[in-house]
């Protein structure tokens, strides 16, 4: 029979329909037809066995995507900022970064696992192996990166010596190669411990100059670590620390000397008791003897002093001064003296600002007082000098930081 056409553009019927004619033309359907156009979803797929379903659930999954920051196989990579792995449709499972120097890096995930990033800055110089899975995957993403050499360096030579043995007044004394700009960033990159525990601080005397030390002189016994993480560090624009390393000091017994120049006389007091007493001759009346708290920071058995590399023109040049044990970087010093006589010492000051012990030419006559006093001390042992009519010694003025009060002290921190 003829059917009134549907239009597919609009939908609407051309004409009018009566219901006998809609079923009638729904009779008209073939069987096989209405059932296929019948069937529920689930018949469909038991009729394909579940083949079309499966396939259109694997084709909606996506694949997890990592990506390491820097970029895998790049060659100079920047130091300065922290290594970052994120995770597109999935979460981070694992992740590792290895360096060719032994080092590791830790760090830390996001709240949604899908980042993770370093809690460091990588090393300079070093190469890099990131290895990270993603949650669920069977492999792993492995990614290498180089980072590059940093232009300028600097690093830090430290007083005292490694595994050396001190007196009690010995600072940790650090000079730079470079100026430092940026003080607090190489300050915080520095830390001095103390066992038996002691409040530590650091002391800038200058851009090139960081020494730390206690409130008071360090107890007897007392174990020093010097922890260096310079490595990396920016003390000014462009050039960075190279150091990253632990050294340890110790400190022995407590020897402090006073030399009262009023009496031309030295008491050695050792843990508090009285060690010996010696006649000496101080700065005259010209060149008098810088007073305060000064430490060994030199000593030498025998020693060239020449007037002149203390701006003393030519007053004198002896080749042979025994025993001398350096109190600043000016030149003061306490050492044996051969050349004048006995009668001076512990009755005239006469020296050019030295404090001078009677002794013998050679340094081997082990009955003088510059001899045993020489063998008595050792490095940052304290020596005190009262009554020289001279100001002060300025702190900076060899290792002699303990003429400042600790609040004076304290205030040259830059953290």
């Amino acid at each position: 029979m003829g059917v009134q056409h549907i239009s597919n553009g609009s939908g609407r019927q051309s004409g009018t329909w009566s219901r006998r004619g809609i079923l009638a033309a729904l009779g008209a359907v073939p069987a096989g037809a209405a059932l296929a156009g019948c069937s529920s979803s689930a018949d469909a797929s038991a009729a394909t066995g579940g083949k079309g379903a499966t396939a259109s659930v694997k084709s909606a999954t996506k694949k997890a995507t990592i990506t390491v920051t820097p970029v895998s196989g790049t060659k100079k990579a920047d130091f300065t900022t922290p290594v970052e792995v994120t995770v597109a449709d999935g979460t981070l499972a694992s992740v590792t970064v290895a360096g060719n120097d032994g080092s590791t890096l830790s760090g830390t995930f996001n709240d949604a696992k899908t980042t993770w990033t370093s809690a460091k800055n990588p090393y300079s110089g070093t190469k890099y192996t990131v290895t990270a899975k993603a949650q669920g995957a069977a492999d792993e993403t492995v990614a290498t990166f180089t980072t590059k050499s940093p232009g300028e360096t600097f690093i830090g030579y430290f007083t005292p010596e490694a595994d050396s043995t001190s007196g009690v007044g010995m600072p940790v004394s650090i000079n730079f190669t470079h100026a430092v700009a940026d003080r607090a960033a190489v300050q915080k990159a520095i830390t001095v411990t103390a066992e038996p525990e002691v409040e530590v601080v650091g002391h800038w005397f200058s851009d090139t100059r960081l020494d730390f030390r206690p409130e008071t002189y360090w107890a007897s016994g007392t174990r020093i670590t010097l922890s260096l993480d310079l490595k990396d560090v920016e003390g000014s624009d462009g050039v960075y620390g190279v150091q990253s390393k632990d050294v340890t000091f110790h400190i022995g017994r407590a020897q402090i000397s006073t030399v009262d120049l009023s009496t031309k006389e030295m008491v050695v007091k050792r843990d508090g008791a009285t060690l010996a007493t010696y006649p000496v001759t101080g700065g005259n009346a010209q060149h008098t003897t810088w007073s305060g708290i000064m430490v060994i920071s030199e000593r030498f058995k025998q020693t060239r002093m020449e007037s002149s590399t203390v701006g003393l023109g030519d007053e004198y040049d002896i080749s042979d001064v025994p025993h001398a044990q350096r109190l600043t970087t000016s030149g003061t010093f306490v050492h044996g003296n051969y050349w004048a006589s006995t009668a001076v010492f512990g009755h005239e000051n006469t020296s050019h600002g030295c404090v001078g012990l009677h002794d013998a030419k050679g340094a081997s006559d082990s009955s003088v007082a510059g001899y045993k006093f020489y063998e008595s001390s050792m490095l940052g042992d304290v020596v005190i000098v009262k009554n020289s009519g001279e100001k002060t010694v300025e702190a900076s003025n060899g290792l002699n930081g303990w003429n400042l009060s600790w609040a004076d002290w304290k205030a040259g921190s830059a953290v």
